[in-house]
């Protein structure tokens, strides 16, 4: 990996960066140095301050890969990586409690010299950011990675000015993003992947934009990690993805296991987007570590205590014994880098493991003509004796769970994918085409299976010549009960039915019992009564309460006053917070003027009632009356 030859630190052109503008993107940056007698070191960290103590050690410990991942690659003179690493926040240092976590973007350089203390010197260049934002800042550690290696800690400073000058994010929007003498062209996650922001609804987050809808342009990301490499990571293991997909719907605790970070925090990122669009609440460690504070209260857990719903992409051989009892056991990646890999039709490996838990990891292609082999018989044995121990020994790519996936793999799907063989230019280019086609399935997969709840999130608009003063109908109420019922009585729909077995029922109530439903559902309805407010402003904007009024009865015409008036109390006190839309003027005289409307058909005794309170006289006044 490298930087464009023609980016280089001038320093006439270097700009001062606006922090309030650079926090927009960026936390912080930190240059992290592993000393041999004193561990992990923050050298560097801008802007200075960021971090508490607890947060410091936690990025250090992060920043490196651990001493077994650092045995698998060949030790040459120097050796780059790129990976990812997800953090819980200290509590006591988060001014904003939606941002919760803080993702940092890894460039690790380790460099063989014989020259130095024990042959070597570790160092990384670490981007903190609270947004999962991979898609900008895997680009930007290509840029920013080699540059600080090249001129030092005053390369941290210059790319900060360029970040401070991008635009505010713009979720779900293709943006463009100058760095020196190149351009970012990246496209950001769409508003409901990412967490609330102010406890509330993101305001870009529409009704049209979530599921259950299936999006017509397809180039536009649903979900995290659109860009992770779904294909290269799991092509080992292709016919596990749709029960992997169903783990991670269902909120399962699983453990993923890789030789190095790169790999297991890719392995983590491509399982996340699988559900799209779907929000995932299931907190996800794309590169997690004994050091991190979660790891002892997992490690304390006894037996029969269940694990949190949780992804752990791990490198270190350790967990596999500390958290023995973790219900799945994923494996991937190939323990040397620099290995040609081998043509997924003949990756594979399958056995049955103690607690009925089973391993599979089949190609696609002269799958049962290697189902019987002796090798994998064999294969299939030794599997059953050691279970997910036997990777302390050896490397391969597996599934250990005693879980029964209710969908079937789709084989429609698997035959359209491409064997790129073994050269490493077309296979780049052919995982590219087999990223769009398995996203592309899970995507209608995930969608039709989150269908059913549509009607809970129906809107509702006034019908023509009705008032929009009136109350609006309430979303319809959910009964998980209610919903099972009538969902096992009609049917889950031509497309599921075709890829799921007769016990699909128990995979909704799963799902309903699961960490993903209620945080999902909670949003879903509100972004639906957004929509349905917005409808109904709408409404009373182009509504002429003239035409109303004249066939209103007394008791409605009181009834629509007073709702009128108390929209009018409401847009008050938005303008006087500040908080008022560009049209708020235009709505409150819009207001005024229906409730002028409404006063002229009330009875004489009550127009001289309201007429005695100052504030509403105010109101009602009619400007062609003060001429």
């Amino acid at each position: 990996m490298s930087r464009s030859p023609s980016f280089s630190v001038k320093p006439e052109l270097t700009i001062k960066p606006d922090l309030a503008s650079l926090s927009r993107w960026v936390h912080s940056f930190c240059i992290m140095r592993f000393d041999l007698e004193q561990g992990q070191i923050l050298e560097e960290s801008y802007p200075p301050n960021r971090l508490s103590q607890e947060e410091e050690i936690e990025v250090s410990f992060n920043s490196f890969p651990d001493s077994v991942s650092q045995k698998q690659h060949n030790r040459s003179s120097i050796h780059d990586c790129i990976f990812f690493f997800r953090f819980r926040r200290d509590a006591d240092n988060n001014n904003n409690n939606n941002n919760r976590y803080l993702y940092g973007y890894v460039f690790n350089r380790q460099r063989h010299d014989e020259r130095l203390k024990r042959g070597g010197e570790q160092k990384s260049v670490v981007i903190l950011s609270h947004a999962p934002y991979s898609s900008v800042f895997r680009p930007l550690l290509q840029i920013i990675g080699p540059l600080y290696f090249d001129v030092g800690n005053k390369a941290i400073e210059h790319v900060a000015g360029f970040v401070s000058l991008w635009p505010p994010p713009v979720p779900g929007m293709l943006m463009e993003l100058p760095i020196g003498n190149a351009t970012l062209k990246v496209n950001l996650p769409p508003p409901h992947s990412l967490p609330l922001e102010n406890n509330g609804v993101l305001y870009e987050e529409s009704a049209s934009s979530m599921a259950p809808l299936l999006p017509t342009n397809q180039s536009v990301p649903q979900g995290l990690f659109h860009d992770a490499d779904l294909f290269g990571v799991y092509r080992g293991l292709l016919l596990q993805l749709w029960t992997l997909w169903e783990l991670l719907l269902i909120g399962e605790p699983i453990l993923i296991i890789a030789p190095t970070p790169p790999q297991c925090s890719e392995a983590v990122a491509c399982l996340v987007s699988l559900v799209a669009p779907l929000f995932c609440s299931v907190d996800f460690r794309p590169y997690f570590t004994i050091h991190d504070p979660g790891f002892a209260r997992l490690n304390s857990l006894r037996e029969g205590d269940a694990f949190p719903p949780m992804v752990l992409g791990v490198t270190n051989l350790f967990f596999l014994k500390a958290l023995r009892n973790m219900p799945h056991v994923v494996s991937v990646g190939t323990p040397s880098l620099n290995s040609n890999r081998v043509p997924f039709s003949s990756r594979s490996s399958a056995g049955r493991l103690p607690g009925g838990k089973s391993s599979e990891g089949l190609g696609v292609q002269q799958l049962s003509l290697r189902r019987f082999s002796p090798t994998n018989l064999l294969n299939a044995v030794k599997l059953r004796r050691d279970g997910p121990l036997c990777l302390m020994t050896e490397h391969k790519e597996a599934v250990w769970t005693s879980y029964a996936a209710i969908t079937k793999p789709d084989t429609s799907v698997l035959n359209r994918l491409v064997d790129a063989g073994m050269s490493p230019r077309v296979e780049e280019s052919m995982s590219v085409v087999n990223n769009e086609i398995l996203r592309r399935h899970f995507l209608e997969l995930t969608t039709n299976f989150l269908a059913p709840f549509g009607p809970y999130f129906q809107v509702n608009a006034p019908s023509d010549g009705s008032s929009p003063y009136v109350t609006p109908p309430p979303l319809p109420s959910f009964s998980a009960d209610e919903f099972l019922s009538n969902l096992s009585a009609r049917g889950v729909g031509k497309f599921l039915s075709k890829r799921m077995k007769s016990n699909w029922p128990d995979l909704y109530r799963r799902f309903l019992q699961g960490p993903n439903f209620v945080p999902w559902f909670q949003r879903r309805r509100a972004v639906a009564e957004q929509e349905q407010r917005r409808l109904w402003k709408v409404a009373r904007m182009r509504t002429d309460m003239r035409l109303i009024t004249s066939q209103m009865n007394e008791l409605e015409a009181v009834d629509s006053f007073d709702a009128i008036e108390k929209y009018i109390n409401e847009e008050v006190k938005l303008r006087e917070s500040g908080g008022g839309s560009a049209d708020s003027e235009a709505s409150f005289e819009k207001l005024k003027k229906d409730l002028q409307a409404v006063f002229s058909v009330l009875p004489r005794d009550m127009q001289e009632l309201l007429l005695s309170n100052p504030q509403r006289a105010s109101l009602l006044q009619d400007p062609s009356e003060l001429q």
